[in-house]
């Protein structure tokens, strides 16, 4: 990688907005490695970032500065051609939220079950190269500075407490377990998480390796020590949720949109109806005489169709994805060779329960992955798994991904990478399992019931995360507490009783709404943006609009904010 130049005033010229967002990813990656090994920057891999309330203020003032060459770039001659237009609306919108949250000191309450410092610490190592000699000469490097970087988080926190601005007790109790999961067996005595990963590394290395994760583990100790002997004592008592403004103001993060948040609750209980009634007319395919769709899916659990074993389901969402590309490429995408790759992986344990996607370096030497956690469990049945597989491999996270790195130098690195916001990839991915929908490939009551649970799942974020944060009232036609007012309790037992998922994944799901308040409302949110920017786009069109041309077009235009994702797909 080569730094991205500004141009100066000596030089008789200004920059345009995508050398100011590339500039910005430069200069961020130096900040932070993490950003930096996601992108496949070499020398980012032995590093960690400053994670401590300087090391925050200074990627502020980044922002900041970056900002301020924003409003020169925007006068330079040029700025208002479309991919530059589009790069400052996104470049200006991101940093302007991403301020707002640092400004109100959301840094120093960051705790949670997943999206933390320590979490992002702790997965940057399963994607860092690890082939050569060289590369694990670099993760023990990286080891050597997990210490620092959790020190420097739990300088935040103690910040945070003398601020009085304290973390929701709830996903405070789970991290805190989540970090005894880490520490392995015995705490500092045992075989903890950096320990096990270091034990793959060469024999050449291994006493520096074995040093270096045993260090890494002793911290997580201190911190897990810390936290529960000092910090959870200190907000207890503390509310779990946020309030109106400050969920208006990540919503604003997540969504890149200044959301009406009482419509969209609103439009949450009108997508639970409309799939309630689906999903009862494929629960008696199955089923007759179901009392609830829950119950034809829990018959499903014990007699629907399974994958056996760990490894088989890896080969078989292996199987799924490349079968789904198959298809779809050529008729409905037009598939570049390196976009076709992705992987199937199990998740390492001690993270959340849902799967996840990671998305490929800049040069695709790392491929996209898709990450099954498997909980302790080796049966897995297939309603379960298709359309979240479509969510996150193909045509889902992967394809939406995948092609912003590989048109990247039409756009900038910023908007194929950094720039990217939750809700447009995240809707991205929930219009995707709805496209497998209408394209026919649910066509069993199995693969269809699983799907619209999912779908059902996503319209449950979206009333509980709003209702609970704003603690809104529950409405009159709602078949569950009418007229009453949210609580996390009450969220929980609707959650619970409208979802397929087992107890322990609601009540992951529920710590992380708490933890990442309006981040969860952008997967439906999302979509019902995907959405309406495709039917303007064929209402404008007509006859002529092409299917495959929109998909393409929309996914290489790089991330937007929500407001501005469906003025530039009704225009594609």
């Amino acid at each position: 990688m080569s730094d991205t130049k500004i141009p100066n005033a000596s030089e008789g010229r200004s920059p345009l907005p995508r050398q100011v967002a590339d500039a910005y990813v430069d200069e961020l990656i130096a900040l932070d490695p993490i950003n930096g090994t996601f992108l496949g920057v070499k020398a980012s891999h032995s590093r960690l970032p400053d994670t401590s309330p300087a090391g925050q203020d200074a990627v502020a003032e980044l922002a900041r500065t970056t900002l301020a060459r924003l409003d020169d770039a925007e006068r330079t001659p040029g700025a208002d051609s479309d991919a530059e237009r589009r790069c400052a609306r996104l470049l200006r919108e991101r940093l302007t939220a991403e301020l707002a949250v640092h400004e109100a000191d959301e840094g120093l309450r960051a705790v949670g079950n997943l999206h933390t410092v320590p979490h992002a610490v702790r997965e940057i190592f399963t994607v860092t190269p690890m082939e050569t000699d060289e590369d694990w000469a670099a993760i023990a490097e990286r080891l050597r500075a997990v210490p620092a970087a959790y020190e420097g988080y739990r300088a935040s926190l103690e910040l945070g407490l003398e601020r009085k601005l304290f973390a929701a007790p709830r996903p405070t109790a789970t991290f805190i377990g989540q970090l005894g999961e880490w520490a392995g067996p015995g705490g500092s005595e045992g075989r903890g998480w950096f320990e096990e990963f270091a034990a793959d590394g060469p024999d050449a290395l291994r006493a520096e390796l074995d040093d270096a994760a045993r260090a890494a583990t002793a911290s997580v100790v201190a911190l897990r020590d810390w936290m529960r002997d000092v910090y959870a004592p200190a907000i207890e008592g503390a509310a779990d949720t946020v309030g109106r403004e400050r969920y208006a103001r990540w919503s604003r993060y997540f969504n890149g949109a200044d959301l009406d948040l009482d419509e969209a609750y609103a439009y949450g209980w009108s997508e639970f109806h409309r799939l309630l009634a689906e999903m009862r007319t494929e629960a008696e395919k199955i089923l007759p005489g179901a009392a609830t769709p829950w119950v034809a899916l829990a018959h499903l659990d014990e007699h629907g169709t399974h994958i056996e074993g760990v490894e088989e389901a890896r080969v078989w969402l292996q199987e799924l994805m490349d079968e789904a590309i198959e298809a779809l490429d050529g008729t409905h995408f037009d598939l570049a060779a390196r976009v076709r790759r992705v992987e199937s992986r199990i998740a390492p344990p001690g993270g959340a329960a849902a799967p996840y996607y990671t998305g490929p370096s800049e040069d695709f030497s790392r491929p996209g992955r898709t990450w099954l956690p498997t909980m302790g469990e080796t049966r897995f049945p297939v309603y379960d798994l298709v359309s979240t597989w479509y969510h996150e491999g193909v045509p889902g996270h992967h394809l939406q991904l995948a092609q912003w790195a590989h048109v990247a130098e039409n756009l900038s690195r910023y908007q194929a990478t950094i720039g990217l916001v939750s809700a447009n990839a995240e809707g991205w991915a929930l219009y995707a399992e709805r496209l497998m929908d209408e394209l026919g490939f649910l066509n069993d009551a199995e693969r269809r019931l699983g799907y619209l649970d999912a779908q059902m799942m996503r319209a449950l974020r979206v009333i509980v995360d709003i209702g609970m944060h704003l603690e809104l009232e529950i409405p009159a036609d709602a078949p569950f507490h009418p007229g009453e007012r949210w609580t996390p309790d009450l969220a929980q037992e609707f959650y619970d009783a409208h979802c397929s998922r087992p107890t322990e994944y609601v009540e992951s799901e529920m710590t992380r709404y708490l933890s990442i308040p309006g981040q969860a409302i952008g997967y439906k949110l999302g979509e019902r943006a995907w959405l309406l920017g495709r039917e303007r786009a064929q209402r404008r069109l007509g006859e002529a609009f092409d299917a495959k041309a929109w998909h393409m077009a929309a996914l290489s235009q790089g991330s937007l904010g929500l407001d501005d994702l469906v003025d530039e797909l009704s225009a594609l």
